[in-house]
């Protein structure tokens, strides 16, 4: 008599029956499975690139020029918002220049395509620091792109362009 009681069950409240856990635990199973699936499917070379992408600004912050110096290829250019075109020794130069003192440079909203060995990286940049004893608080786009060779990932071109305000 016990046994055919109806459980009571108030408004909301579901019963657990064996059939409800079962269907429950499928979903958490079906739902682990295409997370797993979907970190499977990312590229982990994208994630290596963000690194770099981060390193080369801590560098940029820390005046670090050796640092960049392996980031960038020989045969690198930049293309800065104003217009000024520099290849690789200039860029580094410029990093070096006791006049140039960084504060911040964060990047956000960061996208990596890949084509092969070639990856054209996108995002939004602030940098804030001082140049020549005057003030700077940049905020804008950047297109950087970068080629393996031999496993080993540099910048070959860099664009930025700054934000209306």
């Amino acid at each position: 008599m016990f046994s055919e009681r109806t459980p009571h069950v108030g408004i909301g409240e579901r019963v657990r029956t064996p059939k409800n856990m079962i269907r429950n635990v499928s979903y958490v199973l079906l739902a682990l499975l295409w997370l797993g699936q979907a970190a499977a499917q990312s590229d982990p070379r994208e994630s290596k690139l963000v690194v770099l992408e981060r390193l080369w600004n801590e560098a940029q912050v820390n005046r670090d020029s050796a640092s960049l110096d392996a980031l960038v290829a020989e045969r690198f250019i930049n293309t800065e918002y104003d217009g000024e075109v520099s290849d690789k020794t200039k860029f580094l130069s410029d990093i070096r220049d006791p006049l140039f003192k960084p504060t911040v440079a964060n990047i956000q909203n960061v996208k990596v395509n890949l084509f092969g060995d070639t990856a054209i990286i996108t995002g939004v940049y602030r940098t804030k620091g001082t140049y020549q004893g005057k003030l700077y608080d940049h905020l804008g786009r950047f297109t950087d792109t970068w080629i393996s060779d031999n496993g080993k990932w540099q910048c070959v071109a860099s664009h930025t362009s700054l934000l209306k305000k």
